[in-house]
């Protein structure tokens, strides 16, 4: 059993491995010897009564497509489903899946919406952001106005609801030649939320060239200053890797120092700088365990310039060109894209490519 996920378990027999992993009745399994996990699936129908789905293609309503080049993960049929669900299928497509020049507010004198309906669309999106990331924010941000959501908010999602429908096809995509190496970036919006001026987090996480986790919340104190709200947001970046790093001890793999990215050299100062310490007694003491993990080794703060910060995405609204940019640094790519990347015929968009790879 996984020392951290309870529901992960490892049989290793030589050089083979067999991973299984669970969820509630659903069981998905692999390794490296065909006679390993052939003989598990036989004496897992002998003791229990079970359907064999073969080769994984679809879970839990994310489709899975296996190639020799690598592996695409995406919910096309899900998103086709939703946008009927919605009536939204005739819509016009948007390009972006939010407006820049748009802040969303409580708006309380606006006109109230079907709060079911709302709350619906959120839900439904929200499982979406499983394999989409690059609406994981506006989905977020959207999310904040259940409890009294207001017309401009119904527009707000349905312009999400169009954004997906112009990349329905779009899903994330897992290269056989990506490393190991782990990685991550840390980013915030420093007063971003209209309402209680508290900072917006967003994080990622890469194993080489394949993004792996991602998280975009509202921070849980007012952050006094940018410093103090990135400071914040590469703290659970840290957090984070440090679960992964225990987990991916249970595949028998170990790191040394893991790089955070950040682009702000203020939160890497107070970070690796002990004197800085005493000008941030305001900053919750539970935040500065992020020096003591630098201390002991297990992570490092490193600057990355601003344009090269992937984790903008899941911060705040972006023009299209940079949205483009930075979903192609993600592997976020089409179904038809993804085709040509297995036939070679697309090298500028892998992300082997991208800056991101000078940090690996």
């Amino acid at each position: 059993m996984g020392s951290v996920d309870k529901t992960l378990f490892l049989l290793k027999h030589g050089k083979d491995l067999l991973i299984v992993q669970i969820y509630v009745d659903d069981i998905i399994f692999g390794g490296f010897s065909h006679a390993l996990y052939s003989k598990f699936s036989e004496q897992m129908n002998r003791e229990f009564k079970m359907s064999m789905m073969g080769e994984l293609q679809f879970f839990l309503g994310i489709q899975i497509r296996q190639t020799p080049q690598g592996t695409f993960v995406h919910q096309s049929k899900y998103t086709r489903d939703l946008l009927r669900k919605f009536e939204m299928a005739d819509a016009s497509p948007q390009m972006t899946s939010m407006s820049t020049s748009i802040a969303l507010d409580a708006y309380e004198d606006g006109k109230d919406v079907d709060q079911k309906v709302y709350r619906g669309m959120i839900g439904s999106l929200l499982y979406l952001t499983a394999t989409r990331p690059d609406i994981q924010f506006a989905v977020g941000l959207c999310a904040r106005f259940q409890a009294s959501s207001r017309e401009s908010h119904h527009t707000a999602v349905k312009r999400i609801l169009r954004y997906i429908k112009f990349t329905s096809e779009f899903g994330l995509w897992y290269s056989v030649n990506s490393s190991l190496s782990l990685l991550g970036f840390s980013d915030s919006d420093h007063a971003g939320c209209r309402i209680y001026r508290k900072s917006t987090s967003g994080t990622y996480q890469f194993l080489g060239t394949s993004l792996v986790s991602w998280s975009s919340c509202k921070q849980s104190s007012v952050a006094t200053s940018t410093c103090e709200a990135e400071y914040v947001a590469a703290t659970s970046c840290c957090s984070q890797i440090l679960w992964m790093l225990a987990t991916l001890r249970d595949y028998g793999l170990t790191y040394e120092r893991i790089p955070i990215l950040c682009d702000c050299s203020s939160a890497i100062s107070v970070a690796k700088n002990l004197v800085l310490h005493s000008r941030t007694k305001h900053i919750d003491v539970r935040y500065h365990f992020l020096r003591d993990n630098y201390e002991k080794g297990m992570i490092d703060i490193v600057k990355v310039a601003s344009e090269n910060q992937v984790a903008d995405i899941l911060t705040k609204p972006l023009d299209l060109e940079t949205l483009a940019r930075l979903r192609g640094e993600l592997d976020v790519v089409g179904e038809g894209v993804d085709k040509a990347l297995i036939k070679g015929e697309i090298e500028g968009l892998k992300c082997t490519e991208s800056g991101l790879s000078s940090w690996l």
